[in-house]
């Protein structure tokens, strides 16, 4: 009965996820959804994104989170439009699921971006496993969080599109095998894009935010 009833929740989200990529496309957005666990840096990373791409490519974004606007009030410091979602009163779902983008993004004036960002919860799991519409899915994981999180989550790197491995600052102070990690990476995902960033430095920003400039502008 429970597989059931996930069956039934995954079928009527996909249908909505369909929607809202007809939604968009109609508007001419670029949607991504960008992926994590809590504490990988994506939220700084996002904040630095923002800030190189506008005003030549128009930015908006959608933050979910279970409680607070805490995310939301730093990215909109970057004067890009911001939508928050707090999933506490859906029970504190750990993912965004179509129908609260289908609600959020229609709070938003589309017509005036070229790209929707979506800052997913911090979860290696469940935002893996629901489509919000997006054109293209990124993750971030930290080197803080260890070599091995791709093969023990693997699903997330598996439909993700391009993964960022962030705090590489922070390597000289860490027991960490950067080569591991982005092997690991591309072992679940054989040829994923994988840039290494510093979100503190803003180190290796340029090979990420010339992916994103491409798919935006392609």
């Amino acid at each position: 009965m429970e597989i059931n009833i996930q069956r039934k929740v995954l079928e009527a989200n996909e249908t909505q996820a369909d929607r809202n990529r007809k939604y968009f496309s109609e508007r001419k957005v670029f949607v991504l959804n960008m992926m994590s666990s809590p504490g990988s840096g994506k939220t700084e990373t996002l904040s630095i994104t923002i800030k190189r791409l506008m005003p030549h490519i128009r930015v908006g974004i959608i933050v979910g989170d279970i409680c607070t606007r805490n995310d939301a009030d730093r990215l909109g410091a970057t004067g890009a439009p911001v939508v928050q979602i707090n999933t506490d009163q859906f029970g504190g779902d750990c993912h965004l699921a179509a129908h609260l983008i289908d609600r959020a993004a229609r709070e938003m004036d589309l017509d005036s971006l070229d790209l929707l960002i979506v800052e997913n919860i911090g979860n290696l799991v469940c935002p893996a496993e629901f489509d919000i519409g997006e054109n293209a899915k990124a993750v971030v994981l930290s080197v803080t969080e260890g070599e091995d999180k791709p093969l023990k989550y693997p699903l997330m790197f598996q439909v993700a599109d391009v993964a960022l491995l962030n705090k590489i600052d922070l390597l000289p102070y860490l027991d960490v095998d950067l080569n591991l990690a982005v092997d690991n990476i591309q072992k679940v995902h054989p040829k994923i894009p994988v840039f290494k960033i510093s979100a503190k430095t803003q180190e290796g920003f340029e090979g990420w935010i010339g992916w994103l400039k491409g798919c935006v502008n392609g």
